[in-house]
């Protein structure tokens, strides 16, 4: 069987199962060889009924006593049994086959594996394996592969999947010279594919993933190098010297003072400018530290010397607020530039009107979303092109605009909190200016570490708040409940069984969302916002927020990077403890952009549950700093390198093994050996650099199927 040979090839898999891999993104062999499993289940020893006190993963072995019963619970059949062994008994629940109860006769002995809670101080077993004795003896000390699966998808169906496939990993043949797999201590590919399905030892799991994180960051680095448009320093089509004029029109008119960081920013980019080769700066800073005015200035001096700027925003929001800050300076400080806004909910008439007057010069000052990238969107002289968010666009995507002038200056701006010794790699061919000072106008946030006892002072609070005409945001992990028992159980698939469970526990969008309508006067406007919505919708709800249409808006992490509202001063995050510490400091750079004091409550754990003591230290780190290149390196710290199974940071490159904070010195390493490679004989990427030009969005799948 080839990688390349579609997923029906394999024996068993017919229309039906192909359609439910499909939903997965899996097509073909190759896919299915790269759809690793999120974690292992070690099957343990045989423990005695009596014995099991607590939850957990289990193999018991017992007697049927009384029988079989059957009954509904949420229009879904239960089977429900009790089984014993001399030491006590428990009760074993089978969802949704009511087919199987003439299996379940009393006296039957039985081997069970599966997940035991406790209801009441008593022991059950939900969905659980029946296993033979042989079974048992096989699986005994091995490590079970845990899939990532759906509502249609199995994890007993992909398991069978790759077993009758892995052999072909053989026929990923290695890419790297040989010294440098051995040095760097690395398994062979095939082998690491192998072993990450079905490992003998967690640490056949450790060497596994770490080859192949090692091929993520070694294809992720290989694509930041290799298109890559010319060297570092190029000329510029764009000389273009400031003489005081940024200073004198704009920035002496405003009603606060920069920064020294700030300053510091305009004053590179100007230099950059003005120096004769293209600019290509990145301005790094915590959320509301106050790039956009920086961005503003660049575009004030290209624009004052005849040409065009450009300002690519990733939301329409955030675009349209961009645009009106640009008109309020026009009218306010008589400035020069004529402002236009192109984003994808214009109409066509609007669209056609803006593009003309971007190609005839009218407009100097374009602003605006995706929409810029079209063919259509023809510049008649493009000097300056900001990317504000920049990890929002690809590379590509990044290119594509820049090539719409002749070698314009180029500044991308990133409010992700970096750890500095990654940026180097990451941003390794770009100037940098760190803006690492906040507006001395706004109050440092007050923060606050709580559990679910203080959920009534919580509502209280918001209700204060929104009396004062102020506005609150509320971040919860879900956009809805998990579809799953009254016990919490994903229906046939008992591997899941534990997760689904846990799901039930955390707040989420929809449910949150009327809850809180019941909870709080009928006069506090609610909304809720989370990534499903159609872009159309989410601006909307964004929109009405902008202009306090609204007062509590419950939603996903989608507001990261979402429009400014100084006058959202309170933000509550359900379970905060799912969430990264950066991520968590993105989130709360979203209010404390006014005048008026802020607050942010993490609320961590469940139920009535208390705060775990490593979590509650780990979200306290938030409270002691609001550097957000701090929280990050603590952050790496405190996760280390063997939670790979955890959260992600958002708003950083995804990988599907790899991270890039637990695996910071892989990253750094892996850096130096594509360099290496790169010096020595470019011959050998020759396959993979012709890729890269031709698919652009070439995926970590597609990179092991060309190194054959």
């Amino acid at each position: 069987m080839a990688l390349r040979d579609l997923i029906t090839s394999i024996k068993g898999v017919g229309p039906k199962t192909a359609e439910a891999f499909e939903l997965a993104g899996i097509r073909t062999v190759n896919d299915l060889l790269h759809y690793f499993p999120r974690n292992y289940i070690s099957v343990p020893d045989i423990s005695p009924i009596g014995d099991l006190s607590h939850d957990g993963r289990v193999v018991i072995k017992g007697t049927i006593r009384g029988g079989c019963s059957i009954f509904s619970n949420h229009g879904k059949t239960i089977l429900s049994f009790e089984v014993a062994d001399v030491s006590g008994s428990i009760r074993a629940y089978v969802f949704g086959m009511p087919y199987l109860r003439k299996n379940f006769y009393q006296g039957r002995k039985l081997i069970l594996s599966g997940n035991v809670t406790h209801k009441g101080g008593k022991p059950m077993i939900s969905q659980p394996k029946i296993l033979s004795e042989d079974e048992y003896e096989k699986m005994r000390g091995t490590m079970i592969p845990v899939y990532p699966v759906g509502s249609r998808l199995t994890g007993n169906t992909v398991s069978k999947a790759v077993s009758a496939v892995i052999g072909d990993a053989d026929e990923i043949r290695e890419y790297l010279p040989e010294d440098i797999v051995e040095r760097e201590g690395l398994s062979a590919i095939s082998e690491a594919i192998k072993k990450m399905h079905f490992p003998t030892t967690m640490e056949d799991v450790y060497a596994a993933r770490k080859r192949l994180a090692f091929d993520e960051f070694f294809l992720f680095l290989a694509k930041m190098k290799l298109l890559k448009k010319g060297p570092e320093k190029i000329k510029s089509s764009y000389v273009i010297q400031d003489n005081g004029e940024v200073e004198e029109k704009l920035l002496s008119r405003l009603p606060y003072e920069l920064t020294g960081a700030q300053r510091r920013a305009v004053e590179d980019i100007l230099r950059d400018m003005g120096s004769g080769f293209a600019a290509n700066r990145l301005v790094q800073g915590d959320v509301g530290s106050g790039k956009t005015i920086v961005a503003l200035a660049a575009a004030y001096l290209a624009t004052k010397a005849g040409y065009q700027a450009v300002i690519m925003a990733p939301t329409e929001v955030l675009a349209a607020q961009h645009y009106k800050d640009a008109l309020f300076m026009k009218e306010k400080y008589g400035l020069e530039w004529n402002p236009g806004l192109l984003s994808g909910s214009l109409k066509a008439s609007e669209k056609k009107s803006c593009k003309t007057k971007i190609s005839s010069g009218e407009i100097d000052l374009v602003i605006g979303t995706h929409a810029l990238l079209e063919d259509d969107v023809i510049f008649n002289d493009l000097a300056l092109v900001v990317t504000d968010e920049q990890h929002r666009f690809g590379v590509r995507q990044r290119m594509t605009i820049m090539e719409k002038g002749a070698v314009p200056h180029t500044v991308v701006m990133s409010a992700t909190p970096i750890p500095r010794t990654l940026g180097l790699i990451l941003y390794g061919d770009m100037d940098v200016s760190v803006i690492d000072e906040m507006p001395a106008r706004r109050l440092e946030k007050k923060n606050a570490v709580v559990d679910n006892g203080y959920r009534e002072k919580i509502y209280q609070m918001i209700v204060k708040h929104v009396r004062d005409g102020e506005q609150i945001y509320i971040i919860c992990p879900m956009v809805e409940s998990a579809d799953a028992a009254e016990f919490g159980l994903d229906e046939g698939n008992e591997e899941d069984a534990g997760d689904s469970a846990e799901s039930q526990a955390l707040a989420n969008v929809k449910d949150y969302t009327e809850k809180l309508r019941g909870i709080l006067p009928a006069d506090v406007r609610i909304d809720s916002l989370h990534g499903r919505m159609k872009p159309k919708e989410k601006n909307d709800v964004m929109a009405k927020f902008a202009a306090h249409e609204t007062d509590v808006l419950v939603s996903t992490t989608v507001v990261e990077v979402g429009v400014n509202v100084p006058n959202a001063t309170v933000m509550v995050v359900e379970n905060a403890e799912r969430f990264g510490l950066s991520q968590l400091h993105q989130l709360r750079g979203r209010v404390g952009r006014g005048d008026k004091q802020s607050y942010c409550i993490f609320v961590a754990g469940s139920g009535d549950k208390e705060i775990g003591k490593r979590t509650k230290e780990r979200l306290e780190i938030l409270k002691k700093t609001n550097d957000g290149f701090k929280i990050a390196e603590e952050d790496l710290k405190q996760r280390g390198p063997g939670d790979f199974f955890g959260l992600r940071q958002s708003g950083l490159p995804y990988f599907k093994i790899a991270d890039i904070y637990t695996d910071a010195e892989l990253l750094k390493r892996t850096g130096s050996i594509l360099e290496q490679i790169l010096a020595g004989s470019e011959d050998s990427l020759d396959r993979l650099k012709e890729a890269l030009r031709v698919k652009e969005n070439l995926s970590y799948v597609d990179f092991h199927g060309i190194c054959l």
